[in-house]
């Protein structure tokens, strides 16, 4: 059994081990639905962008336009690092930590970048900034301190 196997598969109680299996059958099945989300959000992208370019003034994109796509974007690339996060979680010999954080600076990144700042308070930015800097921070000093993105 490695370090990080929290659920062994392998187990002296039947019934846990049981359990296990079931709950690594459950995770493989959200890999299948992600991918299913994945696709399915890359289909949103083209018909969105789509509609937009085909409409007057013809394949012009005023920035409300440019940054609808972008949300959009963002959107596929966070569903596409929660996949790798899922994966991951099926390995039994590492912890996606710089990999979780990543993907929590893309969504909030995504929601920055999607603001309507005139409705939203300041208070409300400013939590969003000690976010952004507390995940910022944890990021750089988990780069620093670890030599791949996984704690093995």
């Amino acid at each position: 059994m490695n370090k990080h196997d929290e659920l062994p598969t392998e187990h002296d109680d039947a019934l846990l081990a049981f359990l296990h299996k079931s709950i690594k059958v459950a995770v493989k099945i959200l890999a299948i639905l992600m991918v299913l989300v994945i696709f399915w959000g890359v289909a949103d992208v083209v018909h969105v962008l789509y509609k937009q370019l085909v409409q007057p003034p013809f394949m012009l994109l005023n920035i409300s336009d440019i940054l609808k796509t972008f949300a959009a974007f963002l959107t596929v690339l966070i569903a596409i690092e929660i996949y790798q996060n899922i994966v991951l979680y099926l390995r039994k010999d590492i912890i996606p930590l710089k990999l979780v954080v990543a993907t929590a600076l893309m969504a909030i990144s995504r929601k920055i970048i999607i603001f309507d700042f005139k409705d939203i308070s300041a208070l409300y930015i400013f939590a969003i900034a000690a976010v952004v800097l507390a995940l910022g921070i944890t990021y750089f000093l988990l780069g620093k301190n670890y030599k791949n993105d996984y704690v093995e």
